[in-house]
């Protein structure tokens, strides 16, 4: 696994000495002018992609010489925020515009960060965690921003979402203003993954009501928690990740027929009182979700329920 000793800069060593390391493959080329050694595909591809978007950061940090701010989604991987996808580019803040021949692979904010706005993540100037979080909020999509709010509340309980709000109107007119407000309205940290944010957000876009996150379901003394439901319609929905069932997936001696028979306990438990979740997975496509989502309310909900033009659709 690499890490920021890892880096290697081309300010430091002679181009020919580097050009034949990359021949050998002994090293590989992140961004212009920084190198890691070579042979870093430990984790998932998704951690993978994490810890090398992080070191192209740090990079970025040590080589840019007029100051800078990381910000929207750089700044929500490096303050630890879940991703429904690592950010493709990374995103600074700058006092001034940049030239035509600016790097290709940053996306460049123009104005400076007020410092009351910004804190230090393992020596990296980033955005605070408010001003990540509206950041993010107006230059992602949708669904993208809120897997990071959803993370934000989970890992930080006590931000209070209202300063966020306060913060968003401060910007004036902006585009994207009111996705913005709808994310930082329906972030919840209830999601424990990017997945059950995915479900809760296909829910929300066809107009259904609120859901609430971790929903409780009592059966004779025992406590299961369901991913996402409606207590009040008994609609319930689940999200069924394959981790679950595979050897070592969710953790070192992780056994997948243990895992099977929990969960034959656990959907026979609910069926007992007369529970049984739509049972969600990552291949399935928005469109059935929403249909058998909406199949379990009742008449009068399904006639109320709107599709939310200002949202896209949820991608996977």
């Amino acid at each position: 696994m690499h890490g920021p000793d890892d880096l290697i800069l081309a300010r430091e060593h002679h181009p020919s000495a580097l050009a034949r390391a990359v021949v050998r493959r002994e090293i590989e080329r992140i961004r212009p002018g920084a190198y890691v050694e070579g042979g870093d595909d430990a984790g998932s591809p998704h951690r993978a992609a994490r810890r090398r978007r992080a070191l192209i950061a740090r990079a970025v940090h040590l080589q840019l010489r007029a100051d800078h701010t990381f910000s929207g989604p750089t700044a929500a991987l490096l303050w630890g925020c879940a991703l429904w996808r690592p950010p493709e580019r990374t995103h600074v803040n700058q006092a001034y515009r940049p030239s035509s021949r600016a790097a290709s692979d940053l996306v460049r904010h123009a104005g400076a960060v007020p410092a009351e706005e910004t804190a230090e993540v393992e020596g990296l100037p980033v955005t605070g965690r408010l001003r990540t979080l509206v950041d993010c909020a107006l230059w992602l999509p949708p669904l993208d921003a809120l897997v990071i709010a959803d993370s934000a509340r989970r890992l930080w309980p006590e931000l209070d979402l209202d300063e966020a709000l306060d913060l968003l109107a401060r910007r004036g007119a902006v585009n994207g203003r009111r996705r913005a407000r709808w994310v930082l309205e329906h972030a919840d940290g209830g999601a424990d993954s990017p997945w059950e944010t995915w479900v809760r957000y296909v829910a929300l876009r066809v107009g259904l009501p609120r859901p609430r996150t971790q929903a409780p379901v009592s059966v004779a003394g025992r406590v299961y928690r369901c991913d996402v439901g409606w207590p009040e319609h008994e609609v319930y929905v689940e999200f069924d990740g394959r981790v679950k069932y595979t050897a070592d997936g969710v953790r070192p001696g992780h056994d997948p027929v243990q895992e099977l028979l929990r969960e034959k306990r656990r959907a026979d438990d609910l069926a007992d009182v007369g529970v049984r979740p739509v049972r969600v997975m990552a291949g399935d496509a928005p469109r059935s979700v929403e249909s058998r989502v909406l199949a379990r309310f009742p008449a009068a909900v399904r006639r109320e329920a709107r599709v939310l033009r200002f949202l896209p659709p949820a991608d996977r």
